[in-house]
């Protein structure tokens, strides 16, 4: 064999394992690529269902607690409203 020869065997030998290695590195790369994109896909939707339900949850707790406060209000002023007509009852002057 020549010199030529031994050159393009050797290229041949060392160059096609390299190709064939650059190809199938470069096809796993790209699918684990893929696969993080739909997984931060995924990551955001669940974050914005959770926003959406945080957002749900806080708008329950202020209805709640204007209902117990409003309610509060109410039985102190019925509270007052007895208080005030035991007194008128027992003739004391407020």
């Amino acid at each position: 064999m020549d010199g030529i020869t031994d050159i393009l065997l050797a290229a041949i030998i060392i160059g096609l394992p390299d190709i064939m290695l650059m190809v199938i590195f470069n096809r796993f790369f790209k699918l684990r690529e893929k696969k993080l994109e739909v997984e931060a896909t995924l990551a955001a939707e669940k974050a914005a269902q959770y926003a959406s339900r945080s957002m749900e949850l806080e708008q329950r707790v202020r209805v709640l607690e204007q209902i117990v406060t409003d309610a509060g209000a109410q039985t102190a002023g019925q509270i007052e409203a007895l208080r005030e007509r035991r007194s008128i009852e027992n003739g004391e002057a407020r």
